[in-house]
């Protein structure tokens, strides 16, 4: 396979034991290869016990192939796989709180509507919306509501699962982990 130095946004899943340290561990191997992560988000897999972490991070397929060795070296690491070739459903949820006045409000809805997203808070003087998308929408919805001044917005990164049968890792989990047996 030729190796590329064109640099791009990379998505990568790894299912890891689901104990103390292990975010720790994984985000100093970040640290250690000079990786930035653009995006990170962990949560408890389908198995019990495991959880499936989704990272985004910006590099060439050389370079991202090595930090995936070595994340998949690492001895809570059960398995890692780059899904960026492969189609994907990408979801990331965002909290936008925004300011509003009585002369603004109905166009901050109107803009919300658009969007799809939802009104979870009103204050006198602030709105708090919630949006799920991609990043894409998350940003666009942002574009628009700054003009109105943001307070404050929060998101949970990306979360992504490989369309169709797969599982979004190479060989699937087959109740090893590095060579030994998963309890």
């Amino acid at each position: 396979m030729a190796q590329t130095n064109h640099t791009e946004q990379h998505t990568l899943i790894a299912l890891v034991e689901d104990k103390p340290g292990v975010l720790t561990r994984v985000a100093s191997m970040f640290r250690r290869r000079g990786f930035n992560i653009a995006s990170l988000a962990v949560g408890n897999s389908e198995q019990p016990g495991l959880s499936r972490m989704t990272f985004v991070v910006n590099g060439d397929d050389y370079t991202v192939g090595q930090v995936a060795k070595q994340l998949d070296k690492l001895i809570d690491v059960i398995e890692v796989s780059d899904i960026t070739k492969e189609s994907i459903v990408t979801r990331e949820l965002a909290l936008l709180k925004v300011t509003t006045t009585p002369m603004t409000r109905g166009e901050i809805i109107q803009i919300v509507n658009l969007f799809r997203a939802n009104i979870i808070d009103v204050g006198s003087e602030s709105m708090v919306i919630e949006i799920t998308g991609e990043q894409d929408k998350t940003n666009a919805l942002n574009a628009l509501l700054q003009p109105f001044g943001i307070i404050e917005m929060h998101r949970t990164g990306v979360v992504a699962m490989v369309r169709g049968q797969a599982n979004g890792l190479a060989t699937g989990y087959a109740g090893r982990c590095n060579g030994s047996v998963h309890n």
